[in-house]
């Protein structure tokens, strides 16, 4: 699939003086489309792929009532960068925050908003745009403008100034941002605002949002590509490409110079330049100045009985049958290992190197985080099975966001603990990446009651096992509906309590 199929996330912060209650009816089913050229089923929602728009203000209470029409798969529906204050059993995180929805089940998700979603994408897999300036021998597009996969045409004036709003969703790998020829004001990351910097373009990891700016100052004869590429792994397919049409000329005018030209995929070090730009805007909250609880989560490849997994301090997180949130609410024994996961890694290991012992073990325990304490999280990474490869992991925290500290190359020390951090200006995020043989310093306050996960935001990675679940007040969760925990033990309690 070209990486043009993305997620486009509009997050509108405006407070609203009379908070509604926004209802709605959903259908998930599967559907022959062609988003990106090439007719395949695709999961839809109310026979429209990508779903439909979700328009609210914050303090808006959004319920959907979701019906799973995909007659063999179960599902849930995470709203990603949602807090889920007071609603955690409506984060959508099957056997953490509730049970998956089977086929024919209906369940409904009622929060309250604090940012609100807008979502499109299309791409083109066997064709492009620019092909006349490409030196692969892919066809050039022939479009009429109606099909399923044709690009989405950002219209503009002369003259003014834009705000863009990006994310990325992508299962796998990174992503590139450029609009030729013209400067971003990169104002906003993951819903929060930043000091505002330029860029020439940008790197987008899977699970983070930006707001950019843009003037349209250039020819206004013209009209400019709009570029996302592969970053972090080896390009496999063309750019994806779209047009910023000056109104008024005609949509359909190529630009009559190639699209920009992206930073080799590999270089990590134009990466970080962009990464550590990244500061909290002035008056924007600041971290504790003490942390209660740091823990550090060494990111390693491993194999358990003969297959490839990922493991967080040796333990390749698999989850219970039971949603943490019910067993760990009702105190139900024997739903998930209670012995707390390793707080840290051996002093000697050496992340340069593959793993000495390659063999991990499975397991589900949870960080049990006391209430309304400060938790610093030390990600680091490490060499993967194969020698001289290490590989970017952007982490996705559920519940919460952090304030980013820093970033390092090698171990993360002493010195760094008491010299490198930021506690000034650091920027809260909800998605941060750690780069090759490097670490990742977060800080976060634990104050949202319920089970959370905590999660290297490429998919594959996540159901090959790197990720983390964290704890907290969950003794003051209020009003789970029993339908999010009718399986596992949950389930057996109630059908129990029903017949006494």
């Amino acid at each position: 699939m070209s990486p043009l199929a993305i997620i486009f996330l509009l997050l509108l912060l405006t407070i609203s003086a009379m908070a509604k209650t926004r209802q709605f009816e959903w259908r998930v089913e599967y559907m022959h489309w062609s988003p990106d050229g090439v007719e395949g089923v695709v999961m839809a929602i109310n026979g429209k792929f990508p779903g439909p728009t979700i328009r609210a203000r914050t303090g808006d209470t959004i319920s959907v009532e979701l019906t799973n029409n995909l007659l063999t798969e179960g599902l849930v529906i995470h709203w990603h960068g949602i807090s889920q204050r007071g609603t955690p059993w409506a984060d959508g995180t099957a056997s953490i925050s509730q049970c998956p929805i089977n086929p024919g089940e209906t369940f409904v998700y009622r929060f309250i908003v604090d940012k609100s979603l807008l979502m499109n994408g299309r791409g083109q897999f066997n064709c492009s745009l620019a092909a006349q300036f490409s030196k692969s021998p892919i066809p050039q597009c022939k479009l009429r403008g109606d099909e399923q996969y044709a690009p989405h045409i950002f219209h503009v004036h002369p003259n003014k100034t834009y705000r863009l709003r990006v994310a990325s969703s992508t299962a796998l790998s990174s992503l590139h941002l450029a609009v030729g020829g013209h400067k971003m004001v990169v104002v906003e990351a993951d819903g929060n605002y930043i000091q505002p910097f330029s860029v020439e373009n940008m790197d987008i990891y899977s699970g983070e949002s930006y707001s950019i700016l843009f003037t349209t100052d250039q020819d206004p004869s013209n009209n400019y590509w709009i570029s996302i590429s592969v970053r972090g792994r080896e390009p496999k397919t063309p750019q994806g490409l779209t047009i910023l049409n000056y109104i008024p000329n005609f949509a359909s005018k190529i630009p009559n110079f190639p699209p920009p030209l992206p930073p080799l995929w590999n270089d990590y070090n134009y990466s970080k330049s962009f990464s550590k730009k990244i500061f909290g805007l002035m008056g924007s909250p600041k971290p504790p100045t003490r942390h209660d609880r740091r823990l550090f989560l060494l990111n390693t490849q491993n194999r358990i009985e003969g297959y490839t997994r990922w493991a967080i301090n040796n333990i390749s997180l698999v989850f219970p049958t039971t949603p943490y949130l019910g067993s760990i609410k009702y105190g139900i024994n024997n739903a998930f290992d209670t012995k707390s996961p390793p707080n840290t890694f051996s002093k000697d290991y050496d992340i340069m190197k593959p793993p000495p012992n390659p063999n991990s073990t499975y397991g589900n325990g949870v960080y049990m985080l006391k209430f309304n304490t400060t938790i610093d999280i030390i990600l680091q990474n490490a060499n993967i099975l194969a020698e001289n490869v290490s590989e970017i992991h952007p982490w996705h925290l559920h519940g919460h966001s952090f304030w980013v500290l820093g970033y390092g190359d090698g171990n993360f020390t002493t010195e760094d603990a008491e010299t490198t951090l930021n506690l000034n200006n650091p920027p809260l995020r909800n998605t941060v990446v750690v780069f090759p043989y490097g670490w990742t310093a977060l800080r976060f306050s634990a104050d949202n009651p319920g089970v959370w996960a905590f999660h290297c935001h490429i998919e594959p990675h996540l159901h090959m096992g790197m990720g983390v679940v964290f704890a907290e007040g969950v003794h003051l969760v209020k009003n789970i509906p029993n339908e999010a925990l009718t399986c596992g033990l949950t389930g057996k309690m109630f059908a129990e309590n029903k017949h006494k």
